[in-house]
């Protein structure tokens, strides 16, 4: 697994604004800086540095057609976010049957 591109996919999707432009990007589809701008409470350049942030972890990509930018939601590296969540449960699984089995025997020798 890159820990590195998993770091910065957390990171990304961890602030709450990156998170409604990705929301945003899934359910309409790829759009202009200006028009993703427009549904938020914020500057034009407040929203390019979030974007910026979504960018770097591979979340979104950047389209240029003369003076207009397209952003369009990337979902393939929340893939990496998946297999770790993943890796975590099945950790958790493990933990709670040997948990289960334990309590089974202590019912079992009393």
């Amino acid at each position: 697994m890159n820990e590195d591109a998993l770091s910065r996919i957390l990171k990304a999707a961890g602030d709450t604004t990156r998170r409604q432009i990705l929301t945003l990007l899934v359910q309409e589809g790829s759009m202009r800086v200006t028009s993703l701008a427009s549904h938020f409470d914020m500057s034009l350049n407040s929203v390019s540095k979030h974007i910026k942030v979504l960018e770097e972890a591979g979340l979104v990509t950047r389209q240029t057609s003369g003076r207009e930018h397209y952003i369009a939601a990337e979902l393939e590296p929340l893939r990496l976010t998946e297999d770790w969540f993943v890796q975590l449960k099945s950790i958790w699984e493990l933990r709670l049957t040997a948990l289960e089995n334990i309590l089974l025997e202590d019912e079992e020798n009393e």
